[in-house]
This record gives C-alpha cells, sequence and structure tokens, in this order.
C-alpha cells in the first residue's frame, strides 16, 4: 500500500512511530499496529518505508509476538545501525492478568514489561522465532522504577559507546533510567532522571542534540488536570547530558511539542542530511470509514529541530516544502488530495478551512475544530498557541482528517484530527493566501 504526505494506518489501529531511521538509503519508518480492528489491542510493529519522507509505502508487519516476554505485545521502541544490521529495541510485554472477554487486553494494569532487541541484517527481513533476545529484564526494586511501567528504549550512539533511556514510574511520579554499552549486547544501569510534578509516568523518551543543545521529548501520562481529555501529552525541553557521568540536567520549563495537543509520542532520527528529523502519532477521536476498510491513527509530517534562543523550534521539513508544489486555486484546493496555505494572519483576522477556523486573537492562534470532530468527550475541540512573538506567516497543511499549522515556520505548530472537512475556504483577512497542492 502507497501513500503520499501523511503516512496512515493502513487499515486497523496504528499508534506511536517506532524506528524512526535513515538506512541503507531509505527512511524506515515502524510503528505500533494492532492489524485486527481499529483499537488498540496487542501490540506489533508495522513497518513502512520512504525516499523522501513523503512518498510512503507500507512493508507489512515487522515484529509481532513469540516469545513468552513478548507474548502480549511488542512496545515502543528504537532502531540503529551497527556495523550495517539495523537493530531494533523495543518493550516486551507479558500479562498477569487477561480480560477474559478480550484477550488483547489486559486487567488492572496487571503486566510486565521487559526490554528486547531483535537485530536484522537488511532491515527488510526480522527473525521473530529466532533473532529476538531480552537485554534488560523486568524492574525488580520499585526505588529504581516500576515492574509494569519501564518502557520504550531510545538508543543512540555516544562519543565512547552507546546509550539507551527508558520512561518509568517512581511512587507515581515520572522517571528516567539512562542505560550504557560497549557493543548493544551488555547493558547496565549508569543513571537517572528525576522532576516531579511531571505526570505519574514518562513515556517515549528521546534525548538528543542540535547544533551542540541537548533536547529531550517525552510524553508524561497525566500531565494535564484540566478535566478535559487525553491528559497524556507530548512535551520537550532544554537538557544537558554529561556522557562521562550519564547525568542530565533539565530545563526549569518546558514547552508542548504541538499546541493543538493531539501529537503524541514524537520519535526523531537524523535524515539524509543531517538534519535532526521528529514526526509524531496523532491520536484520533474516532475511526475513518473508508471505501478500502476502517482505520484510526495517522503520523505528522515530518519536522525538523533547531534551538535558538532557548526556544525549540519545529521546521517544516524542506522535502514537505517541495512536495507542495503546484498552484491551485482556493476552488480547486481539496483536503482530500491535500493542499498548502500560506497567509499572513493579523491580529483580528481568521481563517474558515472547510469547518475549521483559525483566528489571530490576544496575539495568539486560536484553532476551532468543533464543527468537524466529535464531540465524544475524547478530544479538546478547541486549543491555541502561547503568544506570537515573531511574526505573522502562517503555513497550514490540510488533510481530509489532520490540519497542521505552522506559525512563523516552527515558532509554535498547532495541529488537529478533523472529520468531514469541507472543500471552501473562507478568508477574513486582508492578505490573499497562496496555495499548493501536492504535485
Amino acid at each position: 500500500m502507497e501513500q503520499t504526505g501523511h503516512l496512515k494506518a493502513p487499515l486497523n489501529w496504528i499508534n506511536d512511530p517506532n524506528g524512526f531511521i535513515y538506512y541503507r538509503g531509505q527512511y524506515h519508518l515502524f510503528y505500533q499496529y494492532f492489524p485486527y480492528a481499529p483499537s488498540w489491542g496487542t501490540m506489533h510493529w508495522g513497518h513502512a518505508v520512504s525516499p523522501d519522507l513523503i512518498h510512503w509505502e507500507h512493508e507489512g508487519i515487522a515484529l509481532f509476538p513469540t516469545k513468552l516476554a513478548d507474548r502480549n505485545g511488542c512496545f515502543s521502541g528504537s532502531a540503529i545501525e551497527r556495523a550495517g544490521r539495523l537493530h531494533l529495541f523495543y518493550t516486551g510485554v507479558r500479562y498477569l492478568e487477561t480480560d477474559p472477554e478480550n484477550i488483547h487486553k489486559h486487567l488492572n494494569n496487571r503486566f510486565e514489561s521487559c526490554q528486547m532487541e531483535l537485530v536484522s541484517a537488511d532491515g527488510r527481513h526480522f527473525d521473530n522465532l529466532d533473532a529476538k533476545r531480552v537485554i534488560i529484564p523486568a524492574i525488580t526494586d520499585p526505588e529504581l522504577g516500576d515492574a509494569t511501567h519501564t518502557r520504550d528504549p531510545k538508543v543512540w550512539r555516544g562519543r565512547d559507546g552507546y546509550h539507551l533511556v527508558l520512561g518509568t514510574t517512581v511512587h507515581r511520579e515520572g522517571r528516567l533510567l539512562i542505560y550504557r554499552s560497549d557493543d548493544l549486547v551488555t547493558w547496565e544501569l549508569a543513571g537517572t532522571v528525576e522532576r516531579d510534578g511531571l505526570g505519574w509516568m514518562w513515556e517515549c523518551p528521546d534525548w538528543f542534540e542540535v547544533g551542540g543543545t541537548g533536547v529531550l521529548m517525552v510524553s508524561p501520562m497525566g500531565l494535564l488536570d484540566d478535566g478535559a481529555a487525553p491528559t497524556d501529552m507530548a512535551i520537550c525541553m532544554l537538557a544537558d547530558f554529561d556522557e562521562d557521568t550519564c547525568r542530565m540536567a533539565l530545563a526549569d520549563s518546558y514547552q508542548f511539542f504541538d499546541y493543538g495537543l493531539d501529537l503524541y509520542a514524537p520519535q526523531s532520527a537524523l535524515d539524509a542530511e543531517g538534519r535532526r528529523t521528529v514526526i509524531a502519532w496523532l491520536r484520533m477521536p474516532a475511526a475513518v470509514e473508508a471505501a478500502e476498510g476502517t482505520w484510526r491513527g495517522m503520523m505528522s509530517l515530518p519536522r525538523v529541530v533547531e534551538v535558538a534562543g532557548g526556544h525549540i523550534y519545529f521546521r517544516i521539513h524542506p522535502n514537505v516544502r517541495a512536495a507542495y508544489r503546484l498552484p491551485v486555486s482556493p476552488e480547486q484546493a481539496s483536503a482530500r488530495t491535500g493542499y498548502h496555505l500560506a497567509i499572513e494572519l493579523h491580529e483580528g483576522e481568521s481563517l474558515d478551512l472547510g469547518g475549521y477556523r483559525i483566528a489571530r486573537t490576544g496575539g495568539r492562534i486560536v484553532a476551532d475544530r468543533s464543527a468537524v470532530c466529535p464531540h465524544n468527550g475524547k478530544c479538546r475541540l478547541t486549543s491555541e498557541t502561547p503568544e506570537v512573538r515573531e511574526g505573522d506567516r502562517l503555513d497550514i497543511f490540510v488533510d481530509a482528517n489532520m490540519v497542521e499549522t505552522y506559525v512563523n515556520d516552527g515558532e509554535y505548530v498547532l495541529s488537529h484530527a478533523v472529520f468531514g472537512l469541507e472543500d471552501r475556504i473562507d478568508v477574513h483577512a486582508a492578505a490573499t493566501p497562496e496555495l499548493h497542492a501536492l504535485g
């Protein structure tokens, strides 16, 4: 199955991006996948490849449960190349109490998690029967981490070896565990990271450097307590990492990864040009009924991470700009095929993109999807950025089921899942928008 632009579920359910890597001249993006229904269940790793981060081809299932340690799911993880081989690291899950009415789910949070590895010789063939092994067993010390909620290994190569970071929880506070290895085979605990008040468990940690500045992306569970759903959020912050001591110092403040608050579990990789590039999962409050079947879950467009003046920017990837190159009129632009709208939006001005409203109010960009999203309590209908300080430009990428709004090329980004967009563009602004479709 081939897709252009946003990577969507091939059918049924997908969530977190996993194993994002540029390997042997292609981008590989794995993802959490339940291939039997458009709802969460026993996790597999789906696999997609692309030459340019725009044109994707689904390759089928890469990882699936085969061992006692992962018999109830191959949870999120990452990939790294060593000596030409692709090493996949993931969390294996074993239920201690299974729901008798749905064997794909556990009861009462009674499951055990360990960290596992599978090595592929070519990134195309994955021996799930004989090539898996446990690298870090389930945590047994509750003062260190949690036997259930320790997961999502992200591996990177350092100056003198490899590092692996895990999310966990101690006394209902999110924590990180940092491991070190010389050979990707033997791992030893080398450090911990603590910060109270940022959710009860930290999922999908990802640390990297951009221009010599360390950045941590992480998805704390239960971060928000405002009576709305979801409460788990993806955030980012500056974070210095000392490779010699494996200590990580977190900045005092954080940013949301995306101010639409729909995107979750972002994962980064270096692209073919060495740019730090990130893709995240769009949480969708409902499934999409399509001619080929029902699906739920899709990925954001790739974003380039930059840091300036203590602020983390998520820029439009150059390949995205290049892909949306066909000039179209407002009458020709269609969410079904996708389009890019660029405009200067000043205070008091607004847009209505087929029912999705974007306005500049109080110096902020405010989005309202009330007319194009189910009112089922599973999402926030309105969202806004902090006060915008670097200009008035919006670059808006519209898909039938997702709208991504870049403010001043990534000063902030605000993205939403949408349903039933109409093919109309109403502009209540002095400027005339520029429109381009996928070429």
